[in-house]
């Protein structure tokens, strides 16, 4: 099979993007052919044969300066001419059996899929988040979590204001989602795939495509990846530095935690100044800062943990940071939003607790680092798990059967 991954960015950003590569990965392994189509940035993993199709690099996080760049980048957020015109020949060259989506908005924009339907090639999008359902992405409120956009519709995010406190950034953001529904911009997709059950609903209560949505979660291959070999050691935070994933709550929780203990922060993003700040005057010395990190030394630092924490404070799809920390035998504490729950089983792999609240937090923490070799058992319990319902060849399964439901659905339209 030739499979086109879609993804505006081709570089391990962040999960979404971890799990465009790694799945790609696995997919060649199985005798695929797989190529790849997203936006020219300097980052992008090398070499891609096809980066001279690529639409420009246009940088919307801050967005640009001065009315003309402004206007242009809204316009590219709508429709993008230049994404289409770029899959339709990666498309005619490459000639893929399915087109597999990933995180198009704003840089390519549904414009690619318009490419996809005139070349009659069967879609599947996977949905990393809730932008279809919220358009602001995040099911967010000016920090708070929120569902309104999911029953009233795009336009409540104008009203309220939940891009920023900014009318004109929430605006944008409301009126984009409302032409994309009104002109069923997403409609060539035939199947979309939700990692986890959590997503899916939302999706559902939001009249996004019910009948062509499928829940498959994602994978982790545990062969390989070392088990921790022996207990104890620090706390690890392993994702991106920005509000939403509460890291600041994990440095307050460890504030509040003996003073032996440390965290191990793995990841990069737009907070980590004002974390580095806060670690400083919470918690001094204890909080060390490792950036961005490759598979195979996140992976090593996570091992070197007792415990994975995952303090988000908005509704996380199926967030690999809790996968990879069980296959690599490091049991979970987790904020009880989103996707969360279905992945932490209280007492045995890990624990769920309340998010926004350092001390359930600290307790929570405090309980696993209290008993090394039981922390172990629970993170062992965890690989168990991963190795039983995620494994790759089972992902790799469910996600041929959706690419053939989506090859049906194109030859037998409704």
């Amino acid at each position: 099979m030739r499979v086109l991954h879609v993804n505006k960015f081709l570089y391990r950003r962040g999960g979404a993007e971890g799990y465009l590569l790694d799945v790609a990965t696995l997919q060649r392994g199985a005798g695929d052919e797989v190529a790849y189509f997203g936006m020219a940035h300097p980052d992008n993993d090398a070499p891609l044969p096809y980066s001279r199709h690529f639409p420009p690099l246009v940088e919307l996080d801050p967005a640009p300066s001065g009315i003309g760049p402004r206007a242009t980048a809204a316009a590219r957020m709508i429709w993008s001419p230049a994404s289409r015109r770029g899959l339709a020949r990666v498309i005619d060259d490459f000639r893929p059996d399915v087109v597999h989506l990933h995180n198009i908005y704003h840089q390519l924009s549904p414009s690619v899929l318009a490419a996809a339907r005139a070349a009659r090639v069967p879609c599947v999008m996977t949905l990393h988040d809730y932008k279809l359902a919220c358009p602001s992405y995040q099911m967010l409120d000016r920090g708070a979590v929120c569902d309104a956009c999911v029953t009233g519709g795009p336009l409540r995010a104008a009203r309220r204001r939940c891009k920023d406190g900014s009318l004109p950034a929430s605006g944008l953001l409301a009126v984009e989602s409302w032409l994309h529904r009104s002109t069923q911009a997403y409609g060539p997709v035939q199947a979309f795939v939700s990692p986890s059950r959590f997503l899916a609903g939302v999706m559902r209560r939001a009249g996004v495509f019910p009948d062509r949505m499928h829940v498959v979660p994602h994978f982790v291959d545990v062969a390989a990846t070392p088990v921790k070999p022996a207990p104890g050691g620090p706390v690890v935070f392993a994702g991106r530095l920005s509000a939403e994933k509460g890291v600041d709550v994990l440095v307050e929780a460890l504030a509040l935690l003996p003073p032996e203990v440390s965290l191990d922060v793995a990841g990069d993003g737009p907070a980590r100044a004002g974390l580095a700040e806060l670690a400083r005057r919470r918690a001094p010395g204890r909080v060390r800062f490792h950036g961005r990190l490759d598979k195979a030394r996140l992976h090593a630092l996570v091992r070197s943990a007792a415990v994975a924490a995952v303090p988000s404070r908005w509704n996380e799809n199926q967030p690999m940071a809790v996968l990879e920390a069980f296959a690599c035998g490091v049991p979970v504490v987790a904020t009880d939003l989103g996707g969360l729950p279905e992945l932490v089983t209280p007492g045995v792999d890990g624990e769920v607790v309340a998010a926004d609240d350092p001390a359930a937090l600290a307790a929570a923490l405090g309980g696993v680092l209290a008993d090394p070799a039981r922390a172990h058992r629970m993170g062992l319990a965890g690989r168990a798990r991963v190795e039983r319902d995620f494994s790759p060849q089972a992902h790799l399964a469910r996600l041929g059967e959706v690419y053939a439901t989506a090859a049906r659905a194109l030859r037998e339209p409704a």
